[in-house]
């Protein structure tokens, strides 16, 4: 791992990625799901590969091999759907002009710097918890930005050497010691016990019962050996576990550190659970037994995001299957705050009592939330913590906020 790699890592792990997300984000996902939405009408295969890989309806970017599995390809032949109907989707956008792509041209601008623009995506990727699809992310991003073809190809792939480099097999949390690059290293205590102290305070408990032992192997997830998955050793399993996203390394590294912790999981159990008619699996990030024996199921979600109606009917499902088994449940945000102080938030009642008014007319699309947030100054997190406390649904790919 070069320098560079290594302060970027570290730089990505001590940032908290609830100051990463903003309405500017939003905006680049709904443009891109509008981009995808018309491709829909021509080629829905194609609208359904940009759409599942980027996650742009809410849910998890998938890796190529679930990508391979859902269209019955191969993993290769998977990236080349992916990449031809991408191919299509810009030649159409960049020769029409259609729609407006100001808000990708003002966060990545042409001229702006290599390392700037290649700081900027990998700190939007941890904040969004988008490792597994970064590289295809940041190549659309500048491409619709204004960037040259070879131009985007190249820093996109910085952008994924920079996130293999810290997947390396045990090595991305190798970090050199203080000093020898000019700033402190992530220390034991950075990414033990006192990071995950205030966690086990906000975990949910079922009433009674008792627990369930943790499987004795992950759970069989079809892509769990994919290589664009991370890995690292875990001291107290005595072998390697892997990982999709730089939070999720973060959680399972905390766990492996933590004398609170007796032993842990990784994907320990498949969820099904059923979304506007639709079955889907998830398999929660991890479990963790403490040393007092009680067991908690946690899985990972950026602050924000678990406020996404796909992410939320996921969490009630993975809940549900937590406390089946007389486990506590725990989302895991990789932030200072989890969803304890999202609910109790302060937020402005004018803002507040403004949406609850609107909403009772209907659903609110994209471009009245979007003047409202410029007029209003509310935020992300504002939106979020409105959305749990009065049950709203946020629907992406389109936007769409509804009671």
């Amino acid at each position: 791992m070069t320098t560079s790699d290594t302060r970027t890592a570290r730089t990505l792990l001590r940032d908290d990625p609830a100051d990463g997300v903003d309405f500017g984000l939003e905006h680049v996902h709904e443009v891109l799901a509008g981009l995808a939405a018309e491709v829909a009408a021509d080629r829905p295969r194609d609208a359904e590969l940009i759409t599942c890989r980027l996650g742009l309806d809410g849910e998890n970017p998938e890796t190529l091999t679930l990508l391979g599995a859902r269209f019955g390809v191969s993993r290769d032949r998977a990236r080349q759907l992916y990449t031809r109907a991408v191919g299509a989707m810009l030649r159409q956008t960049l020769a029409t002009g259609q729609p407006d792509l100001s808000v990708f041209a003002q966060r990545y601008p042409v001229g702006h710097g290599d390392e700037r623009l290649v700081r900027a995506l990998l700190a939007e990727t941890y904040a969004t918890d988008g490792d597994i699809a970064a590289q295809d992310w940041a190549y659309l991003k500048l491409r619709l930005a204004g960037h040259d073809l070879q131009d985007a190809k190249r820093l996109a792939g910085f952008v994924f050497q920079r996130i293999a480099g810290w997947q390396q097999k045990g090595r991305w949390h190798l970090l050199p010691g203080p000093g020898q690059d000019g700033t402190a290293a992530v220390t034991t205590a950075d990414a033990g016990d006192d990071v995950w102290a205030p966690w086990p305070r906000r975990v949910e408990w079922p009433e009674g019962g008792s627990p369930e032992p943790l499987p004795a192997l992950p759970a069989g997830r079809l892509d769990y050996d994919d290589d664009s998955r991370g890995h690292m050793f875990s001291e107290k399993l005595g072998r390697e576990v892997t990982f999709d996203t730089a939070l999720q390394a973060r959680l399972l590294r905390l766990l492996d550190t933590s004398p609170r912790v007796e032993t842990f999981r990784e994907l320990p159990v498949a969820v099904t659970y059923d979304l506007d008619g639709s079955e889907r699996v998830h398999y929660p990030t991890a479990a963790a037994t403490f040393t007092d024996g009680r067991t908690v199921l946690i899985d990972v979600s950026p602050l924000a995001h678990t406020a996404l109606h796909p992410q939320r009917t996921r969490a009630a499902a993975s809940r549900a299957a937590a406390f089946t088994r007389g486990w506590g449940w725990l989302t895991w945000t990789g932030s200072r705050h989890g969803l304890p102080e999202l609910l109790s938030r302060k937020v402005d009642t004018h803002h507040e009592s403004t949406l609850m008014s609107r909403l009772s007319q209907g659903p609110l699309t994209w471009p009245a939330l979007d003047a409202f947030r410029s007029e209003s100054g509310l935020t992300l997190l504002d939106l979020a913590a409105l959305v749990h406390r009065h049950d709203w649904q946020w629907h992406r790919g389109p936007f769409r906020l509804t009671r």
